[in-house]
């Protein structure tokens, strides 16, 4: 059992925080203060943690024949390609890779979804992705540093569970009204209480450290319907990362997004109100499960004067994002002038 210690308002509901001057907890919302051996205990969140069941599958005899693991000496990563592929460089920080040896091992995926753009399109949008920012240097990205971008499949774990909970809620409504003489205004405070029952699907989870979170989950969503049961065969031609979170690292992750999106949902119900705030929720989760997939993604990491820029396409659906360099000293020039014209008027 997972606990979350959150202590209340009686005054006004609100969450009291320790204040260090005064070594007394006080209500950063109505300002009043309590001694800690008088504050009450409040009744924390209470979230079951979860158990998850596998679905996967180990790799069959003769399944992983024709595969290589490539590694790289700079960050440490680890792509999964076929036997064929040459001489490349590492998706994620540019460096040259190296054969380690034969792929044998890791878990099986269940799941792939296929690339539905090709390198094409992925030059194309990184080309109307960079035509839109201003100042980006002119030698910044080259024909040549183009064709370096990397259609690479990214491991992904997708939990699956029901969740069971229910949570109450302090909430207020205010009214005014005025006459000849006076304004009114009434407020008035209420106890409200929900419950209910969510199911998630296919709550993913990055498997890879080398991929930054953030710039995965700027790229979502993919769309699970078109995925496919794994076959060697989608990886002809891309790269494929090892995961190097497994499935018991990322479990928390998938809890505590779990619990948030349920909690949030519960509180999205609660309507008509000038002002909510959350007291005390408990959730019970059954039936949860996980599975093992790959999601397609193009890469371009570009080194420019020591600092690396990465861009990222969601494979499926063409969504892309990336941060670029720009030119400080036209930047600036512009910025001058345009303060010069302002002051001018």
């Amino acid at each position: 059992m997972s606990t979350i210690l959150e202590h209340k308002c009686p005054c006004c509901g609100g969450a009291v925080e320790f204040d260090v001057g005064a070594q007394r907890l006080k209500c950063p919302y109505c300002d009043t203060e309590f001694d800690i051996t008088a504050m009450p205990e409040d009744t924390a969140n209470q979230v079951e943690q979860i158990n998850w069941n596998p679905q996967g599958a180990q790799w069959g005899a003769g399944e992983t024949d024709g595969m290589s693991v490539y590694a790289c000496n700079s960050c440490g990563g680890e792509i999964v390609a076929d036997s064929t592929t040459g001489a490349t460089s590492c998706p994620y920080c540019g460096n040259q890779v190296v054969m380690k040896g034969q792929f044998s091992g890791a878990l099986k995926p269940d799941l792939v979804i296929p690339f539905k753009l090709d390198k094409k399109a992925a030059k194309e949008a990184l080309k109307k992705h960079i035509s839109t920012k201003k100042f980006v240097p002119k030698s910044f990205l080259t024909d040549n540093r183009l064709e370096e971008i990397k259609g690479v499949y990214v491991p992904h774990w997708l939990f699956t569970c029901d969740a069971i909970g229910n949570a109450n809620y302090k909430a207020k409504k205010v009214k005014t009204w005025s006459d000849e003489n006076y304004e009114y205004t009434e407020t008035s405070y209420f106890d409200v209480y929900r419950s209910g029952n969510i199911s998630f699907d296919n709550i993913p989870v990055d498997g890879s450290t080398k991929m930054p979170d953030d710039l995965m989950e700027s790229i979502e969503p993919f769309n699970l319907n078109e995925a496919v049961p794994f076959n060697t065969a989608y990886l002809a031609g891309y790269l494929a990362d090892k995961y190097d979170v497994d499935v018991n690292q990322s479990m928390g992750r998938a809890n505590e997004r779990i619990q948030a999106s349920a909690l949030d949902a519960f509180e999205d119900t609660v309507e008509g109100y000038n002002a909510v705030t959350p007291m005390q929720a408990a959730m019970q989760v059954a039936n949860g499960s996980y599975k093992y997939a790959l999601y397609p993604v193009w890469i371009l990491n570009v080194k420019w004067k020591g600092q690396n820029h990465t861009f990222a396409m969601n494979g499926q659906t063409g969504k892309f994002v990336g941060n670029i360099p720009t030119e400080e000293k036209k930047a600036k020039l512009i910025g001058g002038l345009g303060g010069a014209a302002v002051g001018a008027l």
